[in-house]
C-alpha cells in the first residue's frame, strides 16, 4: 500500500488526467479484492508465477507515465474533516471566481455579431399606411413608411419610429400582429421574456409596453380572429395552441388549449385564421416530444419568468422521457374552435410540397389561399384552400431576382395587393404583387444594412463548438 500511496502523492504534483486517476484506483481496488500485489521495477516484469492467485490479476509491466499539463482535481486527505473539507473547497471556490472575473475583465481577439437589424415577423397597418417589422438581432420593432424603400447604393433606409430597449420587454420578438382599428402593434417574444407587449401608435423609444400578457414559454406566432374577438398563440416548446380573449391582459388564462399527440403540432411556428372558413392553420418544423401535468421532468418552460400556471388550459410543461421523435415539416388544419387532443382536419406534407422549414404564415381572407414563409427553401409557397397530404403549391415565388432569403414573416395587404415578407438572411423586408410567382423582383425592398453584409442569423446561441478539420465555428441557435 505505500507504494499506492506514493503513487498518489505523485500524481498530485503532476496534474495528471483523469484517466491516469482511475489506472491508480483500478490498482487500489485490484489490492483491496485480491491481497497483496508485487509491483515490478519501473519497465520491468514479475518474475515467473508471482501474485499468480487462482482466478487473480496478474499485473504485466509497469511503464513511468509522462508529464501532462492537464488539470486535474486536488485530493483531500481521508484524515480530513467536514469543517477541513468545506473550508478546503470554499479556498477552491474563491479562486475560481477570482479567475472567472480576472476573465471577464479580458478583451476578446475577435467578435461575430451581426450590427444590423435582422427582420424576423412583418405586418401592415393598411389604414395608417405603414409597415412594422421585428428585429430578432438586435430587439426592436421598427416602423416605416409603407411605400418606403432603399434606392441602391443606399446602405439602409431608417424607419419612422423605433421601440427598442429595456423598459419595452422586447426580446427575440418573431410574431407580430397589427390592430385594424387602432393600429395598436401585438408583438410575441421567444425565447426569454414570456410575454406578450402591446404598444400604441404613439409610442416609441424605450417606453414600457401599453399593455402586457403572460404568456406559455417558447410561444412564437400570433394571429387574431377579430370576428371572434379571440387571439391565437402557438407554442413551439410544448407542440401546443393556446386561444385567448383578444383583450386578456396581465395573468389572463387561454380561453382553450389544443395539445397532445393526435394534434399533429410537432414545433409549431407560424399560425393563421380562415375566420370566414372556420380554420386555424400551424406550420410545423417537426420536432415533438409529449408532455405531461403530474409526472415528468420538468421542462424549462415557463419557470424562467414564473409563468407557470395551473389552469387547465395552460399546456402541460413536464416532458415525458423516451417520447421524442422528429417528422417532415408539414403544415395542419384545424377546426377554429378546436381544443384538447383533437386530431387536425388535414395536414399538408411531403416532397411535392416543398416544405422546408415552413415558419410564416398568412391566409388571404377573399380566396382562402395560404402563403408560407419557406425558410430554408428561400421561397414562398401558396396553397389551396382545401389542399391536403402531399400535393405541390399553387404558385411557387422562388429565384434569385425576388431578393428572397430565409424568409421568416409574411403578411399580406388586401387593400393595396401587395404581399410582404421579411427575410431574416439579408436584413431585408421585401414587397411583390399579390399572386407573384416565378422569378419575379420585388416592387419595394427597405434593407436595415448593405447588401454586401452578411446576415449572420445567430438567435439566441445555446452553445459553441469548434471544428479544426475545418476550422469553423458551430452554433445552435
Amino acid at each position: 500500500m505505500k507504494s499506492l500511496q506514493a503513487a498518489v502523492h505523485n500524481l498530485r504534483h503532476r496534474k495528471a488526467g483523469l484517466v491516469m486517476m482511475t489506472a491508480v484506483m483500478a490498482v487500489a481496488v485490484s489490492v483491496l479484492q485480491f491481497g497483496r500485489m508485487e509491483l515490478p521495477p519501473a519497465g520491468g516484469h514479475l518474475p515467473r508465477g508471482a501474485n499468480a492467485h487462482a482466478g487473480g490479476p496478474k499485473l504485466i509491466a509497469v511503464a513511468e507515465l509522462p508529464e501532462m499539463d492537464g488539470q486535474m482535481c486536488e485530493w483531500s486527505p481521508a484524515s480530513y474533516t467536514a469543517t477541513q473539507i468545506t473550508a478546503t473547497t470554499q479556498s477552491r471556490t474563491q479562486t475560481a471566481l477570482s479567475d472567472s472575473a480576472s476573465a471577464a475583465k479580458r478583451r476578446p481577439v475577435r467578435v461575430i455579431r451581426d450590427s444590423y437589424p435582422a427582420f424576423s415577423s412583418v405586418a401592415v397597418d393598411a389604414k395608417n399606411n405603414e409597415v412594422v417589422v421585428t428585429d430578432e438581432n438586435l430587439f426592436q420593432i421598427l416602423v416605416y413608411n409603407r411605400d418606403a424603400a432603399t434606392p441602391p447604393p443606399t446602405s439602409f433606409s431608417e424607419p419612422k419610429r423605433i421601440l427598442g430597449g429595456s423598459n419595452t420587454k422586447i426580446e427575440f420578438q418573431c410574431g407580430l400582429y397589427i390592430d385594424p382599428d387602432s393600429g395598436d402593434i401585438y408583438a410575441v417574444n421567444n425565447d426569454t421574456v414570456d410575454t406578450l407587449v402591446i404598444f400604441s401608435r404613439e409610442q416609441r423609444g424605450n417606453v414600457a409596453p401599453a399593455a402586457e400578457l403572460r404568456t406559455p414559454h417558447g410561444t412564437f406566432g400570433v394571429d387574431v380572429s377579430e370576428e371572434r374577438k379571440e387571439m391565437f398563440l402557438s407554442l413551439q416548446h410544448s407542440n401546443a395552441i393556446v386561444v385567448f380573449d383578444k383583450n386578456a391582459r396581465n395573468r389572463d388564462v387561454p380561453l382553450r388549449l389544443l395539445q397532445g399527440d393526435k394534434t399533429g403540432l410537432a414545433d409549431p411556428h407560424g399560425i393563421a385564421v380562415d375566420t370566414k372558413r372556420g380554420v386555424l392553420y400551424a406550420t410545423n418544423h417537426g420536432s415533438f416530444r409529449e408532455f405531461n401535468r403530474t409526472t415528468g421532468d420538468i421542462t424549462q418552460t415557463g419557470m424562467y419568468q414564473g409563468t407557470f400556471s395551473t389552469a387547465s388550459t395552460w399546456p402541460a410543461e413536464r416532458r415525458i422521457p423516451g417520447t421524442g421523435k422528429t417528422f417532415p415539416s408539414s403544415i395542419t388544419a384545424h377546426d377554429i374552435v378546436a381544443q384538447g387532443n383533437t386530431p387536425p382536419l388535414r395536414v399538408l406534407s411531403g416532397t411535392k410540397t416543398q416544405l422546408n422549414w415552413p415558419t410564416g404564415l398568412s391566409v388571404d381572407s377573399e380566396t382562402g389561399e395560404l402563403y408560407v414563409a419557406n425558410d430554408m427553401g428561400d421561397s414562398i409557397l401558396v396553397f389551396a384552400p382545401d389542399a391536403t397530404g402531399d400535393v405541390a403549391p399553387l404558385r411557387v415565388l422562388k429565384g434569385a431576382l425576388t431578393g428572397l432569403r430565409n424568409p421568416t414573416g409574411i403578411t399580406l395587404d388586401r387593400k393595396n395587393g401587395e404581399l410582404w415578407v421579411a427575410n431574416f438572411g439579408n436584413h431585408t423586408a421585401t414587397a411583390y404583387k399579390l399572386g407573384a410567382a416565378g422569378n419575379t423582383p420585388p416592387l419595394r425592398t427597405i434593407r436595415s444594412g448593405p447588401a454586401d453584409e452578411p446576415a449572420l442569423m445567430i438567435g439566441n446561441p445555446g452553445a459553441i463548438a469548434y471544428d479544426a478539420k475545418r476550422e469553423q465555428i458551430l452554433v445552435p441557435n
